[in-house]
């Protein structure tokens, strides 16, 4: 990928759109975030909207697994967002609902941009856990205690991240961010979920377009 410091004006390969950009290939094509996602959003919510499952990291993996969920992109973004109102959901105390977790995605769709990471420092997962947090609380710009909790909520999972960088990438991003939201439901939320990990290794690390960080990742196993 070619990275541009300042945005230029750029037209999708795709559907032709023109917009300033930051972001290439090293052949000089640039794909919208629309493009980049297409058909991706409504599988996430879907599968979301069906899943039986109490474990994040269940639903995370295996729609990270689907074709058309790029390595690298805010489709993570949604992932997450999908995970967690998932479990939250089907274990029952939050009472959440299908609109929920509609409202939830739709919220992540409009904040999550592809490489903002790198570009202001707010990676598409923080508004992601932070909207789950926020229709559950009711939280609001009128609201004090409400949005203070889901601004630490998305201030811990920016630290969070930060801690995994060099480069970047979105697998590590969501799996490390789906541990920190479980243990912040229950801080905040008096629920109790359970992780469960059948297998540590991560198998994406071959995709990688900038390199895995191989042994410097916990998700890591050199096969």
């Amino acid at each position: 990928m070619e990275y541009f410091n300042l945005g230029r004006e750029l037209s999708c390969f795709r559907c032709g759109i023109k917009e300033i950009a930051n972001i290439a290939c090293p052949n000089g094509h640039y794909i919208c975030d629309k493009c980049h996602g297409e058909g991706v959003f409504d599988t996430v919510k879907n599968f979301a909207l069906k899943s039986k499952s109490i474990n994040p990291l269940e639903i995370a993996e295996y729609l990270m697994d689907q074709d058309n969920v790029p390595m690298l992109g805010c489709e993570n973004a949604w992932i997450a967002a999908a995970a967690l109102m998932a479990v939250l959901k089907n274990e029952g105390t939050a009472k959440v609902t299908d609109e929920l977790i509609v409202e939830v995605l739709n919220r992540t769709k409009k904040q999550a941009i592809g490489g903002y990471c790198g570009l202001t420092g707010v990676c598409g997962i923080v508004p992601a856990i932070g909207a789950c947090f926020s229709v559950i609380l009711g939280a609001s710009c009128s609201k004090d205690r409400e949005t203070a909790i889901v601004m630490s909520v998305a201030g811990r999972i920016i630290g969070t991240i930060a801690k995994e960088t060099g480069p970047c990438c979105c697998k590590n991003f969501l799996r490390k961010s789906l541990d920190e939201s479980v243990k912040m439901v229950k801080e905040y939320l008096c629920i109790s979920l359970t992780i469960v990990r059948e297998d540590n290794a991560c198998k994406y690390f071959d995709r990688h377009p900038h390199g895995c960080r191989k042994e410097k990742c916990s998700y890591y196993k050199n096969t």
